[in-house]
């Protein structure tokens, strides 16, 4: 029999950088019944000192809405994959204060994608994932000492951003979950944030791994989801508007079906998929304005179809 699985849906909040205030985004997620938040980063998070974080974790409370989560905005972490031990030195600082902030916020999970390969360095990509690998099991003690429960990866959608392939999620996660498992008194959990519009397609633009197969190869580890919608080849990401849903490949009843058809392969028993978009180009007197309505839609259709299952 199959285990129950309860879907939740939340926002990422990418779209309001440098635009809008959170409170502005908390009350219309309040507003929208939308009760999960997870804070994409933004440059300042690394210098910021902790009270802001407490404030915005007050901020948050006063409207109902729950910081779970926190997952980088920018790739800004992938300093491990350059082979110079100066970004190295950077990236895993800035981790570990993303970590400290996500805890101050109360994040369960703090995350971002492992790091990229520089396209003519290809040669790098082991030694490069093996640098993520020795600073994530020891930034995976750090977490636990404050206080968050699991780091999480994002499955890619390219060879220069690992991982992408099947192999390559498995490969990762199972040896970073041994990790833990080995001493899950001192150490985080591992889990991945997959993104529901993520696929491969090679350098001729033939699909090799859709969005939905690259989903169920992660389902094993994954503790939370991306939500946004995509073309045929994974090549612009947008929302789920009446007219973007017409042109993307992303059917979120059919996302649904999935997970709940394997619920006892996932990790959790509370899913929470983010809303993650960009919103309308930023910084036009005639485009920041149309980004309430394409949350608003995009939520709307999203409750209606991915979280109506188990939804408070």
């Amino acid at each position: 029999m199959t285990r129950p699985l309860k879907l939740t849906l939340g926002v990422k909040t990418d779209p309001i950088e440098y635009r809008y205030s959170y409170e502005w985004l908390f009350r219309l997620m309040a507003e929208e019944g939308v009760r999960h938040a997870q804070i994409g980063s933004f440059f300042e998070i690394y210098q910021l000192p902790d009270d802001y974080f407490v404030e915005l974790r007050r901020t948050a409370d006063k409207c109902g809405v729950t910081i779970a989560s926190v997952f980088t905005a920018h790739r800004e972490l992938g300093g491990f994959f350059q082979g110079d031990p100066r970004w190295e030195k950077i990236a895993r600082a800035n981790y570990e204060r993303l970590i400290v902030a996500g805890a101050l916020m109360g994040a369960r999970s703090v995350g971002s994608n492992p790091g990229a390969v520089m396209r003519d360095r290809m040669e790098t990509k082991p030694a490069g994932i093996a640098c993520y690998i020795r600073h994530i099991k020891e930034l995976m003690a750090f977490a636990k000492t404050q206080g968050v429960e699991c780091l999480t990866i994002e499955p890619m959608s390219c060879l220069a951003e690992p991982p992408t392939l099947p192999d390559e999620i498995r490969a990762m996660c199972e040896e970073l979950m041994a990790h833990h498992r080995a001493k899950p008194q001192w150490r985080a959990a591992i889990g991945c944030c997959t993104d529901v519009s993520h696929g491969y397609a090679d350098r001729d633009g033939v699909v090799k791994f859709d969005n939905m197969r690259l989903l169920e190869d992660a389902l094993p580890w994954t503790t939370e989801l991306h939500l946004k919608n995509t073309d045929k080849i994974f090549n612009s990401t947008f929302g789920f508007s009446p007219a973007e849903r017409e042109r993307g490949i992303v059917d979120l009843a059919v996302v649904r079906d999935l997970i709940l058809r394997n619920a006892e392969k996932l990790p959790v028993s509370e899913l929470i998929g983010y809303l993650e978009i960009g919103g309308p180009k930023t910084g036009r007197d005639y485009s920041d304005g149309k980004l309430e309505q394409q949350l608003r839609e995009s939520l709307r259709y999203a409750r209606e179809t991915f979280a109506a299952h188990g939804q408070e």
